[in-house]
């Protein structure tokens, strides 16, 4: 049974074949200034995941936030459309909230001016924030916790921009 699949399958692999040949070599109709169409542009193209952000540029427009690239565990979210999002604070922008989902996840971004961030119910966070004169920080920021960050752990009083968070359960 599994050889006359396989003779079956074979087969229909030789006429796809075949056909592709005959449909690039098949010369084109008579006053048509198109050349013969190759299987390669029949084809639809490919979808190849660059990680960035989709509307990240409307976002940023709206909010004042930047938000690069990412695997789609951590999302931008309406502070009101759920309990146990995670929370980051900031001086330019108030309160942004993102969801958390899977076991990890990770997403650069920028947010100006931060302060405190709360951590989701989940997952547990891993952040980095940077400031023009100092070397990035990290801080870890528990489930379900407020984290002061920044401006307010910085002896100096300097505001921070959060880049980088990543997540984990």
């Amino acid at each position: 049974m599994k050889l006359i699949r396989r003779i079956i399958a074979t087969g229909a692999a030789a006429a796809a074949c075949a056909a592709a040949v005959i449909a690039t070599t098949t010369p084109s109709p008579v006053g048509s200034s198109a050349g013969p169409l190759t299987v390669a542009e029949a084809q639809p193209g490919s979808v190849v995941e660059d990680f960035n952000y989709p509307g990240a540029a409307k976002i940023k427009e709206e909010k004042g936030i930047t938000l690069k690239r990412g695997d789609g565990h951590i999302t931008l979210a309406d502070c009101s459309s759920a309990t146990g999002l995670m929370e980051v604070w900031s001086r330019s922008n108030e309160k942004v909230c993102f969801r958390t989902t899977g076991t990890s996840g990770y997403l650069t971004l920028e947010v100006p001016s931060v302060h405190t961030i709360k951590g989701s119910a989940d997952h547990a966070a891993d952040i980095t924030l940077t400031e023009p004169t100092a070397k990035p920080k990290e801080v870890t920021v528990p489930k379900g916790q407020w984290t002061p960050v920044g401006e307010p752990t910085d002896p100096q009083r300097r505001e921070y921009t959060l880049v980088e968070i990543r997540t984990s359960k």
